[in-house]
């Protein structure tokens, strides 16, 4: 039976260098309710989320008036709020998340 090479700690470098793992985003979405801008968020964050990160991405919505202990937790001031909590530096983007170019350079997508 034939031996396999062990790959050096170099190899493994330049492997990973070639294809770096991709990194996974842990997003909080916090809403006021039912209302026209908190649907918006939602909908425009989960669309940019399954084009840009499918696979690698987990989004929790969190209704302000259902869970105020969080808001004081993550210092939310208004809704909707979106927190990047990783991969790091936690970034907060603020209000309907339509304008696409702002929230792609928050999550360090461009």
């Amino acid at each position: 039976m034939a031996r396999r090479k062990k790959a050096t700690t170099t190899e493994q470098f330049e492997e990973l260098l070639k294809h770096p793992p991709k990194e996974r985003y842990v997003l909080k979405l916090f809403v006021s309710g039912a209302s026209a801008k908190s649907l918006r968020a939602i909908e425009n964050i989960k669309k940019l989320c399954e084009e840009r990160l499918a696979g690698r991405y987990v989004l929790e919505v969190i209704d302000v008036y259902q869970r105020p202990g969080l808001v004081v937790a993550n210092q939310i001031l208004a809704a909707p709020t979106l927190v990047k909590e990783l991969p790091p530096p936690v970034t907060k983007l603020l209000g309907d998340l339509s304008n696409e170019a702002q929230v792609l350079l928050g999550l360090d997508l461009e």
